[in-house]
């Protein structure tokens, strides 16, 4: 049986027919007319269901709810499919252990077209397998390669990747889209565990890198060891793009460049970006549907009310997303035309955990707005944890910040962050500040894709 390698698995003049590359896609798809994306996205929402329903998890679950792919006539309709959550997809690797149902591929259709396997989780339990073929490689890598564009990556440019080359999705994202689709030079070097911080920068300055691919935390770790090494963040490291999740303020101060946010996970890869109107995060609509419902019923969201995101992808051919229930937190705007002239829905920036939901003595809370507030006072740098445990028949939250200030006021801070956290809240938020790198073995800085930020320890 002969192999079929990428380039003949992939027909690429029509990939990018169908999904314009940057930068030809901000003078073209980006600007299509509301009708024109309605049209599109219907005629792949239709598509992607008559070919998710031979995935047995998608089959069962729709049949269950009565719906099927003739059911969809208009994007209205797909809120009559159920959604799933990454409970659902546990189970499904219990049930059919190790990739379980919900799979358009396994690893004897590799000979037919090349594919990747990339895993999510399994700090807690068993890893989630998503199996990707070319084509999704391909087209996931296209569309990344678009933010970075906006957010000011050009052809030609030297570029740090990092992320964590494991087996999670986003070093390999980042590179392939680099690489591939905006013929960029990449730089491998890993996170700080495989190339020093010190050498990073050393890199960086060496080769005139444009951006460095990583977290928000490393990527103000960087700037710490380029100032401890005695060079200016502003000046001698010459980025000129951000794709950084992290705070954008702190960020584009210390770099002083402008900052561009943008969302994306493992199983789908990137999903919006801002443009240069900082209004909202412009959604890629040729390849997703975004919905916003209420994270403890499901029930559909009015425009602007935060609420989980439900993701359904258009594009892909191996392991499906259809009414994916990822659980973060944003909202939509309703479709109007930007300052920029695009039509496209805009959603809100990345604000936190559904499944994080803290109840503390009847105060709804996410640890990431607790973490957002704590970060906003003097002295405190943006790195921390939380952690909530039972103390006799009592709920209990602790926040651990990072300060760089003078050990010794460290407790007056710690009793200012317990006074502003109680006045936001109304509710007895414990604090705890510690030095920097303190607590990097608790949001696994070094080793995770990205930072952890609560622990529920009840």
């Amino acid at each position: 049986m002969g192999i079929v390698r990428p380039w003949e698995a992939v027909d690429y003049s029509r990939l990018t027919r169908e999904y314009v590359p940057a930068p030809e896609y901000f003078e073209t798809t980006y600007l299509a007319d509301p009708d024109a994306i309605a049209a599109t996205q219907l005629a792949r929402l239709q598509d992607r269901a008559r070919r998710a329903v031979s995935v047995p998890f998608f089959r069962d679950r729709w049949a269950a709810a009565g719906v099927g792919p003739d059911d969809i006539h208009t994007a209205d309709d797909l809120w009559r499919f159920p959604t799933y959550t990454v409970d659902d997809i546990r189970k499904s690797i219990d049930a059919h252990p190790p990739y379980g149902d919900y799979q358009g591929v396994l690893p004897v259709d590799a000979v037919r077209e090349p594919m990747r396997a990339f895993m999510s989780g399994g700090t807690t339990g068993k890893s989630r397998p998503t199996f990707y073929t070319q084509w999704d490689r391909e087209v996931g890598a296209l569309l990344t390669a678009r933010a970075l564009y906006q957010q000011g990556i050009r052809p030609g440019d030297v570029v740090l990747n990092s992320w964590a080359y494991g087996l999670h999705n986003g070093a390999f994202s980042f590179d392939e889209a680099l690489h591939r689709w905006l013929n960029c030079v990449v730089l491998t070097t890993s996170t700080g565990n495989v190339t020093s911080t010190e050498r990073q920068v050393e890199l960086a300055i060496e080769y005139g890198a444009s951006a460095i691919c990583t977290t928000g935390d490393y990527l103000l770790r960087i700037a710490d060891a380029a100032k401890a090494m005695g060079y200016d963040p502003k000046v001698d490291l010459k980025l000129r793009a951000l794709p950084n999740i992290g705070d954008p303020d702190v960020i584009s101060d210390t770099f002083g460049v402008e900052y561009f946010r943008s969302y994306g996970f493992h199983e789908v890869q990137w999903v919006s970006v801002e443009c240069p109107a900082h209004d909202g995060l412009h959604i890629f609509e040729d390849a997703y549907v975004v919905q916003i419902v209420d994270p403890e019923t499901g029930e559909e969201l009015p425009d602007g009310e935060l609420g989980a995101i439900v993701i359904t992808e258009l594009y892909k051919t191996g392991s499906p997303q259809f009414r994916y229930n990822i659980m973060d937190l944003s909202w939509l705007y309703p479709r109007e035309q930007c300052a920029c002239g695009s039509w496209l829905r805009r959603m809100g920036p990345f604000s936190g955990r559904g499944d994080n939901m803290v109840k503390l003595r009847g105060i709804n809370l996410w640890p990431e707005g607790v973490g957002e507030v704590a970060c906003a006072v003097e002295d405190v740098e943006p790195d921390y944890f939380v952690r909530v445990s039972r103390a006799g028949n009592r709920d209990e939250m602790e926040i651990a910040v990072v300060s760089a200030a003078d050990p010794a006021t460290h407790d007056a801070l710690r009793d200012e962050l317990e006074r502003v956290l109680h006045q936001r809240f109304g509710v007895k938020i414990h604090a705890r500040v510690v030095t920097p790198g303190a607590l990097d073995d608790d949001t696994e800085l070094h080793t995770s894709p990205k930072p952890k930020r609560f622990r529920d320890e009840r």
